[in-house]
């Protein structure tokens, strides 16, 4: 169950990342707003994870898949440039962050 929050942190720290380029500058309205809401989210799943789980692997999965995710999205939707090796780069992220959660928190 705590990883699963963490996932979601994760995904909550995309949509934070994202809302705040939107906020331009916190100068629009609803993206600012949700920028605050999705980070606030993203912070507390987290917090409430780290109880049971621990730091390091925990944060290099949150931090991952927010840091890819964003990437991702904002090729596919804000026009950012594609390259080859932004993509094997995005691709190396979610390795790392797969291979420490492989490499063992046991709680």
């Amino acid at each position: 169950m705590a990883w699963l929050l963490v996932i979601v942190a994760g995904f909550l720290e995309t949509g934070f990342a994202v809302c705040l380029k939107l906020s331009h500058g916190f100068t629009r309205l609803w993206p600012t707003i949700t920028f605050a809401a999705f980070a606030l989210g993203s912070f507390g799943l987290l917090t409430l994870a780290l109880r049971k789980l621990d730091v390091g692997p925990a944060y290099a999965v949150w931090t991952g898949i927010g840091a890819a995710g964003t990437a991702i999205y904002g090729m596919v939707f804000l026009g950012d440039v594609v390259s080859t090796l932004k993509i094997v780069s995005i691709s190396l992220v979610i390795a790392g962050v797969i291979g420490l959660q492989l490499s063992g928190s046991a709680h």
